[in-house]
């Protein structure tokens, strides 16, 4: 089970935000209670196309209310097909799985989350005021937020996007959630949520934010988003919530054993590479490093524990297969990876 919001932001609201923010207090207190266990993967799966289909496919979305309670999957109130609701977390859940499906089929031809259209099954409404949207390998389950420090899960569209890769990941690379694979698996799923956003707005790179959560904040918050790709470190600069702790170059490296070994600190890293790349080579993201990464998910090549170098030089060799040794893209990946202190030999031929 994969969250978005890291346990050492909620640590810090739970020992912290008392005095302004009783409610987020409580709140972060009682999502530490459900830390996730990791899920850790021991074999990629086969190579998957990464090629358009004939005719675009179709979702097939479940969307539960939880009506306050911890208890999944809660009670079916909208399926594929049939009309708003009128419940603000329901229809952004609806809607948000939709832009997630659509963005993974046009663009990279695979139907639904493994590829063999999955049914996509959201949960909202979870719990009191809970803190937290998190991918349980089943369904996205979205809280409600404690209205003081996060505003409702669903009002993010980089969040979906971000916990259905996760699902993603699971049935391609299978990334274990530990260390610096862990970290990988939490960029991947940044990156990918970021390209929906971007996907669902014609965002080209310029234009867009690269913030991950941006709007889960309230307005009492200083802060733009839960993290930044583009400049790790300046997502939030908060009283209570203090500064965004991700390194944005591998010379500040985290080295910890919170966090599966700092997988939502760590991520930070090459997430800005990815976006560097993707703001020198111009267009649209998922026109070119998202095609790159997507290849080397499902290139069945990337071992599930690997490591930043690891990650760094198959995507320099997915970018060599696909736009040619002296492209434009295999510079732009590298200079990516170089900027944050991972250089990358050319592959051999």
């Amino acid at each position: 089970m994969q969250q978005i919001v890291p346990p050492y932001l909620l640590d810090r609201i739970a020992q912290a935000a008392g005095p302004r923010f009783p409610l987020a207090a409580e709140a972060a207190r009682r999502a530490l209670l459900r830390a996730p266990s990791a899920r850790l993967g021991t074999e990629a799966l086969p190579e998957l196309p990464s090629v358009l289909p004939d005719a675009p496919s179709h979702p097939d979305r479940r969307i539960s209310d939880a009506e306050g309670r911890e208890v999944l999957p809660g009670r079916l109130v909208r399926r594929e097909g049939e009309r708003a609701t009128g419940d603000e977390a329901v229809d952004d859940a609806y809607d948000g799985l939709g832009d997630t499906h659509r963005m993974f089929d046009r663009v990279f031809g695979r139907d639904s989350i493994d590829g063999a259209g999955m049914p996509l099954e959201a949960t909202v409404h979870f719990g009191d005021r809970y803190d937290n949207a998190f991918w349980d390998g089943e369904r996205m389950v979205f809280g409600d937020g404690d209205g003081e420090v996060f505003r409702g899960f669903t009002d993010s569209l980089s969040v979906i996007g971000h916990e259905l890769t996760h699902g993603v990941i699971e049935h391609t690379a299978k990334l274990r959630y530990r260390g610096q694979s862990g970290a990988l698996n939490e960029h991947v799923s940044d990156a990918f949520g970021a390209l929906v956003e971007q996907y669902s707005l014609g965002q080209d790179a310029a234009a867009a934010s690269w913030l991950i959560g941006e709007g889960i904040f309230t307005d009492e918050v200083q802060g733009r988003a839960l993290r930044s790709m583009l400049e790790p470190g300046t997502a939030y600069d908060d009283d209570v919530l203090g500064r965004d702790p991700q390194p944005g170059h591998m010379r500040d490296y985290i080295e910890t054993n919170d966090d599966n070994g700092g997988v939502h600190l760590n991520s930070g890293i090459p997430n800005r590479a990815f976006a560097l790349a993707a703001v020198e080579l111009g267009g649209f993201a998922w026109e070119h490093v998202g095609r790159i990464w997507y290849d080397v998910l499902t290139s069945g090549r990337l071992p599930a524990d690997a490591d930043f170098a690891r990650f760094a030089a198959e995507t320099v060799r997915a970018a060599q297969e696909r736009y040619g040794r002296d492209s434009d893209e295999v510079r732009a990946v590298a200079r990516g990876w170089s900027a944050v202190g991972i250089e990358v030999p050319p592959a051999a031929p």
